[in-house]
């Protein structure tokens, strides 16, 4: 097993609103309240379009050879340009299989417009296969191959009516779920200078994501019982090394479930 777990925070992207809607004299807070009430003129719902997003925090559950990891990308004082260097460098690197919930609806495409902002090459995450015939039919971007599995989309039968959140579905198979934070809290986390919140917050996201994973490749025959139960007990260890309150809570809410 290879595989690249990973889920992604934003919030609004207050540079890009002074400049489009010439809000230069207004605070973060009034600037993205400024974008949020356009937005919900205009739609009717308060969410941003995902140009429109910054990425905070990018964390990742890395399953290879005979170790786990969790962690989530550059310190806590990294810019969005390094963030999302080191996440496409970990694909240049490895050519993980990468699994999200909502990702291909969500993380990657936000991604997209923020690495093309930076100016960050990710050549081996857009092959299609001209240069490796092996993504000609197994690449990143195409909606039905496996190289990313957005779990979300996959579990609904590719249906939009299907779809179920993270939370609901991690609480279903006995895993914590959301621990008091939850995406709507990430803004107002970061305006009080709540990064590391949000990291840990992130990281617990990732870890339900993979968990839920773990039951997928059970349910395709890829994982038998007690293999699955060693993936569950190799997650477990880890968490307990790692020693981490985040983790450690995350932890008892999984074994109290």
């Amino acid at each position: 097993m290879h595989c690249f777990s990973f889920d992604i925070e934003t919030i609004p992207d207050v540079d890009f609103g002074r400049k489009m809607w010439q809000l230069d004299d207004l605070s973060d807070k009034d600037v993205a309240t400024a974008m949020t009430f356009k937005r919900l003129q205009a739609t009717g719902s308060e969410f941003l379009p995902l140009h429109q997003q910054r990425v905070v925090a990018i964390s990742v559950a890395l399953r290879s050879g005979d170790a786990f990891r969790v962690w989530t990308l550059g310190d806590r004082d990294a810019d969005e340009a390094e963030i999302i260097q080191r996440f496409y460098d970990g694909i240049e690197r490895y050519s993980p299989e990468l699994v999200s919930w909502n990702g291909s609806g969500f993380d990657l495409p936000v991604l997209h417009y923020r690495a093309l902002k930076h100016g960050i090459q990710a050549p081996r995450y857009w092959e299609m296969g001209d240069s490796d015939r092996e993504f000609r039919y197994n690449n990143y971007l195409s909606r039905f191959h496996w190289r990313h599995i957005d779990l979300m989309d996959v579990l609904a039968g590719f249906q939009m009516r299907g779809r179920a959140s993270l939370d609901q579905i991690a609480v279903m198979l006995g895993f914590p779920g959301k621990l008091g934070m939850s995406g709507d809290k990430v803004w107002p986390c970061w305006l009080d200078g709540g990064i590391d919140a949000i990291r840990d917050y992130c990281e617990t996201d990732v870890l339900n994501t993979f968990l839920v994973y773990l039951r997928f490749e059970h349910m395709r025959g890829n994982l038998d019982d007690s293999a699955l139960e060693l993936e569950f007990e190799m997650v477990r260890s880890t968490l307990r090394e790692m020693n981490q309150p985040h983790l450690n809570e995350f932890l008892g809410a999984w074994d109290a479930g």
